[in-house]
């Protein structure tokens, strides 16, 4: 029997590398990829669950896919990830239109499960009680679901911080590290295969391999992908300010490869707020963060996420952060307000008023448009080097800079680019202008 499986990928980026992993098995198991859920005869639907609003994103999906089903236009529909680790005793009953669900420890089972839903047998929840162990290694490893010659390489799963506010080790488990040489193996192959940005991705990629050797070997780990031959860019996201080492800075001074880019979440800069976060440790990190970066690195971009409405924050604990941000100047930056989570050590606590923490959103991305416009500004008539993404019109292309991250730091819009270039290429931009958190280059 013939079948095809329509992908919904919710969330983070690692969570799109668990998609391109259950792919990577159906396609093992000649199980067709649908090009959209919408022409698929089984719909998946990779869930999110870190904060409320992901939660609803993902609901509104599967109720979603759940009437496609109930129109005829697909046979079955599978729940997976986050929201089925999470919480796997209730899911049944708030969706009884799914046929099974899926745990982020048993995605290779995902080619069996499709293949007795399409059977018509209702298999339930498929889920190990206690925290996720695995970390996988892809079974194609250039099955992307990005869209573009760009990558997301997952280096690690799951998290040993404790911050008061965060369910991702209830979710994902502890931090646990690929071996150095499976990495280089995915990264190798994604190369060869044309891929020209490999973006290492866990939820704290400075501590990769302390897990397996007591220390953090991101550095090692570096050094080894840097040594691949061919055009290409590494980029490390996601980081605790308190991982920056000497050596890691050395690395983004000497690594061909590298992009001089680095995403460091400070949550807050308040050291009451931190401590009631515990993020103690970011205390002393946070301190005079960007300007020592900047110095240490010449040319580094900074991204930072903040969290606002934490419990106990108060309005002077939060003008302390405008300054903070004020002073600091980073490149980019996300904001989001505080979402009480079942089973964190901040849940019973009262939090600011809703209304109240979305002002502060808000209040923190205004500032940061104006921060991020005086530093595109200064940008105007540098040169750089762009990898082309996609075509957008005639001569113009949608790019990306080094000091640009997939999906959050905005996009490059090339002109008087040649009709023979193509998506992957990199080529000389001089850039000319700004809009909102995009640039505008032309090829020179």
């Amino acid at each position: 029997m013939s079948l095809s499986v329509g992908f919904i990928s919710l969330g983070c980026s690692k969570n799109l590398v668990d998609s391109q992993v259950m792919a990577g098995y159906l396609k093992a198991g000649h199980i067709k990829l649908a090009p959209s859920p919408e022409v698929a005869d089984i719909i998946l639907v990779n869930t999110c669950a870190f904060i409320e609003a992901a939660r609803e994103e993902a609901a509104e999906a599967i109720l979603s896919a759940c009437e496609h089903k109930s129109d005829g236009a697909c046979k079955a529909v599978i729940v997976t990830g986050c929201m089925v680790q999470r919480y796997r005793a209730r899911l049944k009953k708030a969706f009884p239109d799914v046929d099974a669900f899926l745990g982020i420890d048993e995605l290779e089972q995902i080619g069996d499960v499709v293949s007795r839903v399409a059977a018509g047998n209702r298999v339930g929840v498929i889920a190990e009680a206690g925290d996720a162990r695995k970390v996988y290694n892809p079974v194609y490893p250039t099955l992307l679901f990005t869209g573009g010659p760009f990558s997301y390489l997952k280096i690690a799963d799951g998290c040993d911080h404790r911050c008061a506010y965060c369910a991702i080790p209830l979710i994902r488990g502890s931090f646990r590290s690929r071996e150095i040489s499976d990495i280089v193996k995915e990264a190798t192959t994604m190369v060869s295969a044309g891929v020209r940005e490999l973006n290492l991705i866990s939820q704290d990629s400075l501590m990769y391999g302390v897990d397996r050797a007591k220390k953090p070997q991101i550095v090692e780990l570096v050094k080894r992908l840097d040594e691949i031959e061919g055009d290409f860019w590494l980029r490390i996201l996601y980081g605790y300010p308190a991982g920056v080492t000497d050596e890691l800075i050395e690395l983004f001074n000497s690594a061909k490869h590298l992009c001089r880019y680095l995403d460091l979440p400070i949550q807050h800069s308040h050291p009451d707020i931190l401590k009631a976060m515990n993020r103690s440790a970011a205390i002393k990190a946070t301190t005079g963060l960007t300007q020592r970066l900047r110095q240490a690195i010449p040319g580094v971009t900074l991204r930072t996420t903040c969290l606002v409405g934490f419990p106990g924050e108060t309005e002077a604990h939060f003008e302390h952060l405008l300054e903070t941000l004020q002073a600091s100047e980073f490149d980019h930056l996300g904001v989001f307000g505080y979402s009480p989570e079942e089973g964190t050590a901040a849940f019973e606590q009262e939090a600011p008023d809703p209304e109240i923490v979305e002002e502060r959103c808000q209040l923190v991305m205004a500032l940061q448009k104006k921060i991020a416009t005086k530093r595109m500004a200064a940008l105007k008539g540098k040169h750089d080097t762009a990898l082309l993404l996609r075509k957008k019109v005639k001569g113009e292309w949608i790019a990306r800079l080094a000091r640009q991250a997939p999906e959050v730091d905005g996009e490059t819009f090339v002109s008087h680019v040649p009709p023979t270039a193509k998506a992957g290429d990199f080529i000389p931009v001089e850039i000319t202008g700004a809009h909102d958190f995009d640039l505008r280059a032309r090829q020179c």
